[in-house]
Order: C-alpha cells, then structure tokens, then sequence
C-alpha cells in the first residue's frame, strides 16, 4: 500500500466498493465483477492504491475459508438423491466433456500443458453463489430446472474440492514422485476424515448444545472452528480451503447449520471484497491485451458450449428440451472457485500471472453476461425454439393415448402442491384424469386409480397432437407460470379445443393477462385460501360470540339465582 495510512487505505477502498456495488446492483451485475473491478482502479493498473500486501491476503484468505467452510454447511446430498441421476450424469458429464473441450482448445492455443489443465478446469465450474441468488430472485429455484441445476452445482462443488486435494499433491516436494506424493496425500486425507467423523460423533453434538445457548458465541465458534480445521489440513499438507470446507461438512447434520450459515453469509461477503480486490489488482493486462483472441474464443465457448453440453445430456436422458435449456442456461459462466483455483496455482508456481489473468478477465466477462441470460432465458428460449428441436427427444417416453377408446373427464397440467390435490379431488368425485409433468418423480408418485400421470410440456405444441382433446371436457393448468400459461391457450386455440380452459396465476395482474388472452377460469390459490381461511376464522369467531352471549344470557334471565348460594 502506498501514499496513505493503512486505516485511511482501507476507508477508501470499502467506500469505493459500496458505491460500485450500488452501481452493480442497479445494472443487475452480482457483486463478484463490481469487487474485481475496484481491485483494477485501486491496484497498480489503477490508482496504485493497493498492491501486494499480507493483511489484503490473510483478509482474502479469510475469505475463501469462510466461503468453504458454507458451501460444506449447506451440503445437501438429499437434494442429489431427491433429482435423480440427472443431477450427477449433467454435473459429471459438463465437467468432463467441458474439460476436454477446454483443454484442447488451450493447447490449440500454444499452452503448456499445466497451463492447459488450469484453463480447462477454471471452464468447468460454474458459480453456486451467483446462480442461486438469481434462481431465487426469479422464484425459480423450486421449479424442475431450479432442482436440477442446484444438485449438479452440488456436484461441481464436490469436484472442485477434490481437484484442490490432487492439485496441492502435485505441489509437494519435488523430490518425491508424483505417485508417492499422491499415495501420501491419500493416507494423510483418511486420518484427516477419520479425526473429523471422530469430533462429529462424540465432540460436536455435546459441544454445539453448549455453545449455542449464545448465539453470538455459535458464530464464534463457526468461524473458530472453521479457521482450525483449515490450519490442520494446511498443516498436513493439505490446502486451507479443503479444510474449511470438511469444518463445514462435519456441522452440516447438526441443527445449528441454519442458524450458523445465516450469519455467516454477511460475513463471507464482506471478507470475500478483500480477495477480489487482491485479484483485480494483480491482473497483468500487459499479458491480457495479447490474449484477446483466446479471451473471446474460451468466453463464447462458456456461453454458448456449456449449456449445449448440458442439454445434449439431458435430453439423452429424455428431458423436454425446455428444461435441459433452462437448467443449462445458467451455468454460462466460471465459478469464483475457478479464480480460487487459479490463484492457488499462481502461488504453487503451476503458471504465471499472465494465466491467472486470462481465466480473469473470462470470469469477468462470463459472470456479468451470464447475469442477464438466466434472467431473461425464457426471452431467449423463445428466440432459439426452433432450431433447439433438434435435441428434442422426449416422443419416446410420450403416451400415445389420442387414439384410445377411453373417456376422460380433464387433462391436467401440473402435479405440484397445487395440482396433486386438484387431480385427487377430480379422482375422488369419479373423474378419470389425464396428469402431464415433466418431472419423473411426481410422474411415478402420482400412479394410482382414476389418474393417468404422462411425461410432457405444457410449451410443447406438438404434444397436445397427442392428446385426446376431443373427449376431454377441460384442461386445467396448475402452473402458475403466466408464459407458459399463454403458450398452452395458444395451442388449444391452435387445435381447435372447444372444451372448458382453466388456468392459474398467483396474482390479480397475471390474472386478468391470462382472462384477456381467452381463459374462461382463472384460479387464485392464495386467494382462495385467504377467503376459505377469512370464512372459518369468522366461523369460528361467531360460535364463540354466540357462546359468550348464550352465557350472559342465562345471567341476564336469573339474576337472583346466581346470588343465591348453592342448595
């Protein structure tokens, strides 16, 4: 640091920062391009500000542990489970096939091969932070795509803290082997994972029951503990961050994850600015400005290659098109794990700063691109229809029922919360119901008599050919979706569906768009709910009124008995 005192330094810069993450958030950019691009104006590109210093560093490795240490906290392997083998076939495969591709492509471009690898690698992972903020600003994260993409993030994760273990093995002493150093790395990482089930078992419960009677002594505790585990395995020749992330795994069963990891968060990002300014300001763009061509080649290859990687498989596994897209679609990016990845290379001597600043300068124009497309891909996904048909491979698994004898009352989309209990009422008043999803759990849990639960799209116009519209009195859709609502009464309208059209929305605005596009009912849960739940709580306020009265009056009618005493 240079020209002011530290104290001063460190003002100037966070107030920076807050003004560039307001300009970012208005721009609707995530923080990570807003931090990395203070770290260029104040670095020795910039204004010289900041420059290689170990409070920066030692802030930024706090940081990275802490970032660890909860993406081990919110472990979810239940949620892997729960989306079936697709979220780790597409985790798996992206990862592979997207470090083939990357790998080649860096080779291509004169790279050494570790060089190579680090690039390929840094392509492969994409931000679980970034993309499920932005899945749950859009209130997308509990849909089928949302699940998906959630449990293959899951995934990379895994696999990123797997690839920091062998890379810290390939950085041991260079007078052992590779096979050795391995081999060591190894036996070290089963006592390692032997002394951390060995605290969860007999030392964590007991530990945290006490610990958590103050709740500023759990977060305490959470980063105390988080610190330690990283220094032990930093000791044991493993990397810190490994060791954060297992503090975080270790706790992830307890009940106190939720209430740890809510207030830790505040904290990571704050610790998170410091790394990010480091990195800014230690691009080379010296290096940079003659790496534009593999700046821009390895960008669109992360736009455009990584979904397409994610689709091709997922419709291998005949998912709707729709879906693999809308899942892919967000991982148009690298992770901040890929710039975490980079900069422990940097410091193992594994490549140069001219490297680190080209997965950079990707990063940044990835995360801030890949913002947009997953907040406008149902926009885009319109646009690219037509030619994405290509991958459609679903018909297998569609059941041709158009030419079957057999009466049916409704043809339902959706088996959510909302439509299960719509198709067991039409099921229980002696209706028999056609149920279409494109998720294969609910398909198999909704099998049972009077409802015919078949794999299909609402969007998908072609599959309504398939459908016995003529003998069906109504088609319902229990997904609130208002677009994917407004596709559905096109295609009815399309086929020439005389029957009832009944559509949901959440809100009174989405509804009267649903009316005026031609939908002759349009349910509103919530507020069905508020009115039924308005008119118990009246109910039932009404019987105690006339409970309290029916008692005043028996006073009222025997005043005297009630001062005489008791016979």
């Amino acid at each position: 640091m240079v020209d002011l005192h530290e104290f001063a330094l460190i003002a100037a810069v966070l107030a920076i920062a807050a003004v560039a993450g307001l300009l970012a958030t208005r721009l609707r950019q995530p923080m990570i391009v807003a931090f990395i691009g203070v770290g260029i104006l104040v670095g020795p590109a910039g204004t010289g500000w900041v420059v290689a210093d170990s409070t920066i560093e030692l802030l930024a490795r706090m940081g990275i542990a802490i970032l660890l240490f909860l993406v081990g906290l919110r472990l979810d392997v239940h949620l892997i489970r729960t989306t079936g083998p697709v979220a780790l076939a597409a985790g798996l495969g992206q990862v592979v096939v997207t470090g083939v591709i990357g790998y080649f492509l860096a080779v291509g471009f004169g790279m050494d091969t570790i060089a190579a690898l680090y690039v390929a690698l840094a392509l492969t992972f994409s931000s679980t932070i970034i993309i499920v903020k932005l899945l749950s600003d859009t209130r997308e994260i509990e849909h089928l795509h949302g699940r998906i993409a959630l449990g293959l993030l899951i995934v990379q994760d895994i696999v990123v803290v797997l690839v920091m273990i062998v890379v810290n093995a390939l950085g041991q002493s260079a007078d052992d082997t590779v096979a050795a150093s391995i081999m060591l790395v190894v036996v070290k990482g089963f006592g390692l994972l032997a002394g951390v089930a060995i605290l969860m078992k007999f030392v964590l419960p007991w530990l945290l029951h006490q610990v958590a009677r103050s709740q500023e002594l759990l977060v305490l505790f959470g980063v105390a503990y988080a610190v330690s585990v990283a220094a032990v395995t930093e000791a044991l020749g493993f990397s810190s961050e490994v060791g954060a992330f297992l503090a975080g795994v270790s706790l992830a069963a307890t009940p106190y994850r939720d209430a740890l990891g809510a207030r830790l968060v505040s904290l990571r990002d704050f610790l998170l600015l410091f790394f990010f300014l480091d990195l800014g300001a230690g691009l080379d763009f010296a290096a940079t400005v003659g790496q534009i061509t593999e700046v821009l080649v390895f960008s669109l290859f992360v736009f455009v290659g990584k979904p397409l990687i994610v689709i091709v498989i997922m419709s291998v596994m005949r998912y709707p098109v729709r879906v693999g897209f809308a899942t892919g679609l967000p991982l148009a990016q690298i992770s901040e794990f890929s710039l975490i990845l980079a900069a422990l290379g940097l410091s193992l001597g594994h490549i140069t700063s001219s490297t680190v600043s080209l997965i950079t300068v990707v990063g940044l124009i990835t995360i801030g691109g890949s913002t947009y497309l997953i907040l406008y891909w149902h926009r885009i996904y319109r646009r690219l229809e037509r030619w994405l048909r290509v991958f459609e491979w679903t018909n297998s698994r569609r059941t041709e029922l158009a030419e079957t004898d057999d009466d049916v009352y409704a043809i339902l989309y959706g088996l959510g919360r909302f439509g299960r209990h719509v198709a067991d009422e039409l099921s229980v008043a002696g209706h028999r119901v056609l149920a279409v999803d494109f998720d294969p759990h609910r398909l198999a849990a909704n099998k049972r008599d009077g409802i015919t639960a078949i794999f299909g799209s609402a969007e998908d116009l072609h599959f309504l050919e398939t459908l016995p519209l003529a003998r069906a009195r109504c088609v319902i859709s229990t997904i609130p979706l208002i677009d994917t609502n407004k596709a559905l009464l096109h295609g009815l309208r399309h086929h020439g569906y005389q029957g009832l059209i009944v559509v949901t929305a959440h809100t009174p605005h989405d509804a009267d768009q649903l009316r005026y596009a031609g939908a002759e009912l349009v349910l509103e849960p919530f507020s069905l709910a508020a009115e039924v739940t308005m008119d118990v709580i009246a109910r039932l306020t009404q019987a105690d009124e006339d409970r309290k009265g029916f008692g005043a009056e028996d006073n009222d009618q025997n005043p005297k008995d009630a001062d005489q005493p008791p016979t």
